[in-house]
């Protein structure tokens, strides 16, 4: 997913990416306690998927301050 895509969602939208982008963290990092994660790499894509959702989330925050 890149900023493009999330900045042509609602806010409510993007709550509820983040949420899901939430729950795949922790089966993630629950699969990796156990050894099952076979993917690594997806906790990392996940996290910074999650941080994008969150920056994106802000910067419609400070727009709407603004206004």
């Amino acid at each position: 997913m890149n900023a493009k895509e999330l900045h042509d969602k609602s806010p409510d939208q993007l709550r509820d990416e983040l949420a899901n982008l939430k729950k795949e963290a922790f089966n993630l990092r629950f699969q990796a306690a156990t050894g099952a994660l076979e993917n690594t790499a997806r906790m990392m894509v996940v996290r910074r998927d999650a941080a994008r959702v969150k920056t994106v989330l802000n910067q419609k925050a400070a727009a709407a301050a603004a206004e």
